[in-house]
């Protein structure tokens, strides 16, 4: 440990206070507290990808954006001559490297870029009743993670979450900031929408030509059953306490069909993450 420890302290300019608690958090957020220091013979594996909100072109010189110049240089601690990853949502990825770098801005030289396309064929989407605490910001993560493009948030009859206009205004912006961080840290080059909060029996209502999946303890179908092909889905996923009678049977009248995840009750975090990846499984890109 002592040689860590020094190591540390060298290479880090970190006191022994700060290693004290660093070594008492989890590797994935020690990661991000330390500068990007990548080793000899690494220089090429670890290239940090950073989304950046206005379309890009190759050949052309931009700052960045105040967010990701902020955690470029303040927190990765970034320098000039070193590498980035951008990508805009379109699909493409741009190789740049540093050219001015401070605490507060970052300027970038674009070589070039490449399509790089890591979408599912499956096009899926989620329309989650809105949980409590860090429930749906996870909910969000890692269904982005695991391909879907649209988000919903929604209100139903047992939906335990109240937020006013302001609060609201804030969350829908938190939770856009988690998935473009999802879409970074899993190298998805397109950017899901989360789309303004809406009543249930209207999201219900929409019809776009995606199958329609409403989870029930008594379905008769699994998604394995679903048949084949299957290119768009509208899944609906409801809150802690479940769907009430009402919204079950309003469902029926907007052609969502019931099916079964199996015989475990489990959590609407869980549910929603099972029920995507059964999905990408049977129709997309998984497995």
């Amino acid at each position: 440990m002592r040689t860590n420890s020094q190591h540390l302290f060298r290479d880090n300019n970190l006191s022994r206070d700060s290693l004290i608690i660093g070594l008492s958090l989890p590797y994935h957020i020690l990661h991000y507290l330390l500068p990007y220091t990548p080793q000899e013979g690494q220089e090429n594996m670890r290239i940090p990808r950073i989304y950046h909100p206005e379309l890009l072109s190759s050949n052309t010189e931009i700052y960045l954006s105040d967010e990701a110049a902020n955690h470029v240089g303040r927190v990765l601690r970034m320098s000039h001559g070193q590498q980035l990853q951008l990508f805009d949502g379109s699909n493409q990825i741009f190789n740049a490297q540093i050219t001015e770098a401070s605490k507060k801005s970052v300027k970038v030289h674009i070589s070039n870029s490449e399509l790089a396309d890591n979408e599912s064929p499956l096009n899926l989407h989620l329309g989650q009743v809105i949980s409590r605490g860090e429930k749906m910001e996870f909910t969000i993560q890692k269904s982005v993670e695991l391909g879907v493009n649209v988000i919903t948030p929604l209100i139903s009859e047992r939906c335990g979450v109240k937020l006013d206009g302001e609060r609201l205004a804030k969350k829908l912006q938190q939770w856009q900031k988690i998935a473009i961080a999802a879409c970074e840290q899993c190298c998805r080059n397109r950017i899901p929408e989360i789309r303004p909060v809406m009543q249930l029996e209207h999201w219900c209502a929409e019809d776009d030509g995606s199958l329609k999946l409403n989870l029930h303890p008594r379905a008769s179908q699994s998604i394995n059953t679903l048949p084949l092909p299957v290119e768009k889905v509208r899944l609906l996923i409801g809150p802690e306490g479940g769907l009430s009678i009402d919204e079950i049977a309003m469902t029926a009248n907007y052609q969502f069909t019931d099916i079964l995840l199996g015989p475990r009750v489990l959590r609407t975090e869980t549910t929603a993450l099972t029920a995507i990846t059964a999905l990408q499984v049977r129709f997309g890109d998984l497995g």
